[in-house]
């Protein structure tokens, strides 16, 4: 990938391979300087408080957010991952060079027990389209370095490599998966929902799950602390940006806005807390911090004039699934009802006018569940999830509709469903002969059902038409976007019942400017 803004790291004593894949843990606590030295702490350092590592999310022209929580006992039973009950002072430095020779800001922040001991620095003043290195210290410890870059400055058209995922459940695989994304040194990624699954321990499982069910904050906290003292998500994390969604499994299977998939007394208790716990552990703004039980994550972020990535909450403002939440519904009149909604009336509104307005040369989605129409049943009678999009005809029609009429190159990327699926996205799926106005890429998970299977649904492919590739194998996709194609890839991994699988595409599809059609590469 070519950048200018980025200074060549040969002779560096930290490679940029080392840093993203673990080496670069153990920049040493003295780099930091004696102006960087706490005075008067007070308090015992904690004992390598930042086992869950580090990360960066949000990127901007001129900032990026840094993130890291302080855990020195992660999964403690209290949900405090062994960090005082009182704020711990943390200082964070950037820099342009992964030896922190060339540091351009540095500061102080409190840990604080009421946000989990997290940290969530906003930086700005950094020069667009640049790459540069984090870390944070706290007493005597140093925390690993991440790489992290802001975005192009507004008009720039560089390219941009973008990987995305969704799903990874702890005990039903490793997450090799995300070691692979760091390999591909993207600039940019994408969690698309189910960073975590609230479940606990179930037959099958090949890593140990910690607890039962989450219910409480402090439940939620420990379910994360394990996930994120996983290597392999450490890595990918300290490769590059994130944007995040969620999606149900980081508060319970299927809800939808205040209601549980099962009568659940003390639910919406339990989704502040889940809330919370997201908040914490992600590297999200302040202006996502959640407020009076609500959480603000429909968001847009620009890539100079490349890219408009348009995140979606697909979860907390919609009507209750449709005829009873199946898989295979048949026959639902009620999918159709016009005022049924996904997004919710403001959301919808700020899409349709975010995408009037873009100006971008692709505008994509970043959302959860899968938007275009699938007829799940072989033969004449159809079966739809009622979960995804086709529950909610008339808010997706309506939004095809926005795509159709005012966005250059619509792209809608897709978690959830734990296969990879390629679709282009009708005006109106009800109508055959409707044009496409968009493509839909949908990523399988990075471990959740397990090692999955070869071939593809090839009775799905045939009821759909529309629908162009499908895959079961765990994995992620990587984008490549130009001025003048998409570059779509396919990835997928073997197995994550156990560590170490390479990462092979399974299918590539380009994408030209103004035809939204899968080209197969």
């Amino acid at each position: 990938m070519s950048d200018p803004a980025r200074r060549p790291l040969a002779g560096s004593a930290v490679t940029r391979r080392s840093l993203l894949l673990g080496g670069a843990a153990a920049v040493g606590a003295s780099a930091f300087g004696s102006a960087l030295t706490l005075p008067g702490a007070g308090a015992a350092p904690l004992t390598d408080p930042f086992t869950l590592g580090v990360a960066s999310g949000d990127p901007l022209p001129d900032g990026v957010v840094l993130w890291t929580r302080l855990a020195p006992n992660p999964t403690a039973d209290d949900g405090t991952g062994g960090a005082p009950r009182k704020a711990v002072p943390v200082q964070w430095e950037i820099a342009e060079d992964p030896n922190f020779r060339d540091v351009v800001q540095r500061g102080r922040t409190q840990a604080a027990p009421e946000f989990g001991h997290s940290v969530h620095v906003e930086v700005r003043g950094l020069r667009p389209g640049a790459e540069y290195f984090y870390r944070f210290k706290t007493g005597s410890e140093v925390s690993p370095a991440g790489r992290t870059r802001t975005a192009p400055a507004p008009g720039s058209m560089e390219a941009l490599t973008m990987c995305f995922c969704s799903c990874a459940n702890y005990g039903p695989g490793y997450f090799t998966a995300y070691r692979r994304m760091a390999e591909d040194h993207p600039d940019l990624m994408l969690h698309l929902g189910d960073y975590m699954y609230e479940v606990g321990p179930k037959p099958g499982d090949v890593r140990h799950v910690l607890g039962a069910e989450t219910k409480t904050l402090a439940d939620y906290r420990r379910k994360y602390a394990q996930y994120k003292t996983d290597a392999d998500l450490q890595a990918a994390h300290a490769t590059a940006p994130w944007l995040v969604v969620f999606d149900d499994h980081e508060v319970a299977n299927n809800w939808a806005d205040e209601t549980p998939q099962k009568p659940e007394p003390n639910f919406p208790e339990r989704r502040a807390a889940a809330f919370q716990a997201y908040y914490e552990n992600m590297p999200l703004r302040r202006s996502s911090l959640p407020r009076d039980g609500r959480m603000q994550l429909f968001r847009r972020y620009q890539w100079g004039a490349l890219a408009n990535f348009h995140m979606l909450d697909t979860r907390q403002y919609r009507d209750d699934q449709a005829c009873g939440d199946g898989t295979k519904v048949v026959g639902c009149t009620e999918r159709f009802d016009p005022a049924r909604s996904l997004t919710g009336e403001a959301q919808e509104q700020w899409l349709v006018d975010g995408l009037a307005r873009s100006g971008a040369r692709w505008d994509v989605l970043g959302q959860q569940v899968f938007f275009s129409k699938i007829d799940l049943l072989a033969g004449p009678a159809e079966g739809h999830n009622t979960d995804s999009w086709d529950g909610y005809v008339a808010n997706r029609d309506r939004i095809a509709t926005a795509m159709g009429s005012t966005a250059r190159n619509p792209v809608v990327l897709t978690g959830d469903v734990h296969e990879h699926w390629a679709a282009e996205i009708k005006r109106t799926h009800d109508d055959p002969e409707s044009r496409p106005v968009g493509t839909e890429f949908v990523t399988t998970s990075i471990s959740s059902d397990g090692d999955g299977h070869p071939g593809a649904d090839e009775a799905a492919l045939r009821e759909n038409p529309h629908v162009k590739f499908n895959a079961s194998r765990r994995g992620y996709v990587r984008t490549r976007f130009g001025r003048d194609q998409l570059r779509v890839d396919y990835r997928t991994l073997e197995h994550v019942s156990r560590p170490g699988a390479e990462a092979t595409t399974a299918k590539t599809f380009v994408v030209e400017d103004r035809n939204p059609r899968l080209h197969p590469d």
